[in-house]
């Protein structure tokens, strides 16, 4: 493998992160939430327990304003977030997660972890354990979970 052509590891990698997440996706609408697409489970993360503004969720997102509000608009016809005063603050709202928006971050989060498990029997543990840690060592210091695929992608 040695003679493996330096592009074809991102798209390995991306090939992986898509088989996850589109798998993710057919999980959740089979457990109620069909509308939920991969950027609104970037959105509902960003969001979090805590809540947000909608230009702090274009912030965390790396997406402009309109595209936040366009983003949280949508969320909210979904039912996923609601809109709020903020107590700190009376002319702001705050997108919060509704009982459906950490539903769906619940249920994301097993099935995660089953699809984890599903990498483990093909790969085997030990396999998959070293793959996590080699791509821990790889990404620079300090980098964690970005959020702003979205906004990398479309800038």
């Amino acid at each position: 493998m040695a003679d493996a052509p330096g592009f074809e590891l991102p798209l390995l990698l991306f090939g992986g992160f898509r088989a996850i997440v589109d798998r993710l996706h057919a999980e959740l609408a089979e457990q109620g939430h069909p509308d939920v697409r991969p950027a609104h489970g970037f959105a509902l993360q960003a969001i979090g327990r805590d809540g947000c503004t909608a230009s702090e969720l274009g912030r965390r997102l790396g997406i402009s304003k309109q595209a936040a509000g366009k983003t949280s608009d949508r969320l909210e016809a979904l039912g996923y977030v609601e809109r709020a005063d903020d107590p700190a603050d009376g002319r702001r709202k705050l997108l919060r997660l509704t009982p459906r928006g950490i539903d769906a971050l619940t249920r994301s989060a097993a099935i995660f972890d089953d699809l984890r498990a599903r990498w483990a029997s093909v790969l085997g543990e030990r396999r998959l354990r070293d793959l996590e840690e080699s791509l821990r060592t790889a990404v620079p210091a300090g980098a964690g979970f970005r959020l702003d695929v979205a906004g990398w992608f479309g800038g």
